[in-house]
């Protein structure tokens, strides 16, 4: 079992941090690469806003990753063990297929494009599966709030590989090579599974398949109850969906406002990055304080408020420097709820069943991404840019309305209450 940390310095300055720092990049990675780099090649190469929309769609294994967990649970690999195994075949599987995407033209091969960008979030779906629950099973309860934060912080600091270097790569050299190179550090990945230890895991008592898929839900239900089940499942699928709308074309918006791939890459991207790290560490901090339920309701409204920035963005137009506060707030907000929001889930989260139940929560908070970002591009092609951010403003506060029942303010829902 994990030693539980006896002091503030033990919670921050151990290993198991520097480790939340590799899982965090690992898993960031190949998202950014789907949601970032691509549309920008899609874009470039004369696909439409409404396809590239509807390319959202790949992202389908994000959602549904929860329904094989359980085999991920129950099997282990004959090779590094039961976590370590199964991360490093998904970490070689996205190496391989990022690499091979920039092999073919977005205006001739969009099918086989769509195809290989599913294997890819199929792979990198799985790997977050493993990377979660070796996460889960390696930090106390004590430091599940700051490592996860700092998880959170590293997978947006993966983004500067797809989101910056590649695209200000792509202006020079081919998007064959661009991927490759974006490819090659998921190497980083590979490296932390073959140099951590398996860690010390609590096994579910089922032997049997049947048994092991449906141990995990049923637990959940008889600690939450029927209606207690349903607030928590609606309130993970609504409480990021405004935010989540609004970047969903981040970088087709900042092009169509006439920035160039080389601004986006040096102003839009930095400009999203660090506000987002620090309001994530800065929130992690003042959870400590505010607890994960107070922190949920303070954080989500900076969240709300920071959407409208895009509506002003788009309004005025082609302004770095407008370009680079608008997205610095929205970012800070974002940060915030976000080191909240994943507190929230650890803390809903059983650790027998840390992988299946880790999976089907993040999962659930992956659905607006999947099928409400699929919709994106056709409501900016029928009502424009601003009125978009004004939807997506409106479409976060049924979320927030959530919290009544299942974050009450009164409660203060520390990391370490059970």
């Amino acid at each position: 079992m994990v030693n539980e940390p006896t002091s503030w310095r033990d919670s921050v300055l151990n290993r198991r941090m520097l480790i939340c720092v590799f899982t965090g990049f690992a898993s960031g990675m190949p998202l950014y690469v789907l949601f970032q780099l691509v549309p920008a090649w899609l874009r470039e190469g004369g696909v439409s806003l409404a396809e590239i929309g509807l390319f959202a769609l790949v992202g389908i294994p994000y959602t549904w990753k929860f329904v094989w967990a359980p085999l991920m649970d129950r099997w282990v690999p004959p090779f590094l063990g039961r976590r370590r195994g199964w991360m490093i075949m998904f970490q070689l599987a996205l190496l391989l297929s990022i690499g091979v995407l920039g092999a073919y033209q977005p205006e001739k091969d969009i099918a086989v494009i769509a195809w290989i960008a599913f294997a890819v979030a199929f792979f990198s779906a799985s790997q977050d599966v493993a990377l979660d629950a070796y996460r889960r099973e390696i930090l106390p309860d004590k430091e599940l709030g700051l490592g996860n934060s700092i998880h959170v912080q590293a997978y947006r600091i993966s983004s500067l590989v797809p989101g910056s270097l590649s695209l200000i790569l792509a202006d020079s050299l081919p998007w064959s090579s661009v991927f490759w190179i974006t490819a090659g550090f998921m190497a980083i990945g590979v490296a932390m599974s073959l140099v951590v230890a398996e860690p010390e895991s609590e096994y579910p008592t089922a032997v049997g398949l049947r048994e092991a898929v449906v141990a995990p839900f049923r637990e959940y239900l008889t600690r939450r109850g029927w209606q207690g089940v349903l607030l928590v499942l609606g309130f993970m699928f609504l409480y990021k969906i405004g935010d989540n709308m609004a970047t969903a074309l981040a970088t087709p918006f900042y092009l169509d406002l006439g920035f160039s791939k080389t601004e986006i890459g040096l102003v839009a991207k930095h400009a999203a990055l660090w506000p987002a790290i620090v309001g994530g560490l800065l929130g992690g901090g003042l959870m400590i304080r505010l607890g994960i339920n107070r922190s949920l309701w303070l954080f989500g409204v900076v969240q709300v408020l920071s959407i409208l920035g895009f509506a002003v963005l788009a309004t005025v137009g082609h302004s770095l420097s407008l370009l680079a506060a608008v997205i610095s707030f929205e970012y800070l907000g974002v940060g915030m709820g976000t080191a909240a929001f994943t507190a929230f889930i650890a803390r809903e989260t059983s650790k027998v069943y840390a992988a299946t139940q880790f999976a089907l929560f993040t999962a659930l908070a992956a659905l607006p991404r999947t099928f409400a970002n699929a919709s994106t591009g056709i409501i900016v092609e029928q009502v424009g840019w601003m009125q978009f951010f004004l939807i997506c403003a409106l479409v976060a506060l049924p979320g927030m309305a959530l919290l009544a029942w299942v974050a009450p303010w009164r409660v203060t829902g520390r990391i370490d209450e059970s």
